[in-house]
């Protein structure tokens, strides 16, 4: 049962914690629940969510959080709160972060924009138009990381594409030779319609074939639908790498919530995004990474462009996300 928080409604406080549900995870695996208190929110990590073989040390289980948390925060400025957010991973209870009411607060038409973005946000895994991405709003989604102290790094140097474009395959290799990886993989997806996480067929994207060079994951595992001929991906989509500058786990926080602000973005501009994670996600490559974007430690990397409409992945029901006692689990510090 939803209590209210911060002399909000249940009804007031589900709307709260149903728009950071809305974020992104790895393979839909929404690693967040939420324990509520008269004056304040925690996020926690949701043990049983974890990816032990592709997310060994939780970095992307905190970056996930990191996202919910940042819509928790548009969220509750929606509602009139100025959240005050403390982030602090804690070993022992799996929290995240904990948010105080920091006062009543007016939504600027900035942060309203954000959002509204957030119910139309979607991981666009299909083909996108061969529509270049103009420079005011490459721009905008380099501004959008750098307003939550990130940074957004647009590979458009065609050397540098190349390079990465090797990382990206080699990390591609790498795990799809783990056969540990292949069964956790793949117990994500091909959900079915009425399952709350993972990955359907209909939002799996066509299957990769020869031509297309960024997108290698077959999220459809050989059952997607026969493309249209013609809709191969796109040959020159923008590639970004959301990087901190710093790492840690209050870094990746940090970061899951500079990547959902500029996804947010993307989206308030009419584009689409997907990821290329495994790039981030095998530990030689990441590092090698590193060094291709001079400095700033990787933790996301991006596909962006001009998408067609995609329908919204399932959700769990936010009381499914609730916690009354602490939460046991992985070390978030580790």
């Amino acid at each position: 049962m939803i209590t209210g928080v911060f002399g909000l409604s249940p009804e007031a406080t589900r709307a709260v914690l149903q728009s950071a549900t809305r974020a992104p995870s790895v393979h839909n695996s929404q690693p967040w629940r939420f324990r509520l208190h008269d004056d304040s929110i925690e996020i926690l990590v949701d043990p049983t969510r974890r990816l032990p073989v592709a997310d060994p040390d939780d970095r992307e289980l905190r970056i996930a959080c990191g996202a919910a948390l940042f819509n928790l925060r548009l969220a509750l400025l929606s509602a009139g709160i100025e959240p005050t957010v403390v982030i602090r991973p804690s070993p022992d209870s799996g929290c995240i972060a904990t948010i105080h009411n920091g006062g009543s607060a007016t939504m600027l038409a900035d942060a309203m924009t954000l959002f509204r973005a957030i119910n139309q946000r979607r991981t666009n895994r299909k083909p996108f138009l061969e529509q270049p991405v103009e420079v005011r709003e490459r721009h905008l989604l380099v501004n959008a990381a750098e307003a939550e102290a990130s940074r957004l790094r647009i590979v458009s140097d065609p050397r540098e594409q190349a390079d990465l474009h090797r990382l990206l395959v080699l990390a591609h290799r790498a795990q799809t030779s783990d056969p540990r990886w292949v069964e956790e993989f793949d117990s994500w997806l091909m959900r079915s319609r009425d399952d709350h996480d993972g990955i359907t067929l209909a939002a799996s994207g066509p299957d990769p074939e020869l031509q297309d060079t960024w997108v290698l994951r077959d999220f459809g595992k050989g059952h997607a639908k026969v493309r249209v001929p013609g809709k191969d991906f796109e040959s020159e989509p923008l590639i970004a790498i959301l990087a901190s500058y710093v790492d840690g786990p209050s870094a990746q926080v940090q970061a899951g919530q500079a990547l959902q602000r500029v996804l947010l973005t993307a989206t308030a501009l009419g584009l689409s995004a997907s990821f290329l994670s495994q790039v981030v996600e095998v530990a030689d490559t990441r590092a090698r990474l590193q060094h291709l974007i001079g400095g700033p430690y990787p933790q996301a990397a991006v596909r962006i462009g001009y998408g067609s409409p995609v329908p919204a992945t399932a959700r769990r029901p936010v009381e499914d996300c609730l916690v009354d006692e602490p939460v046991p689990g992985t070390d978030p510090r580790r």
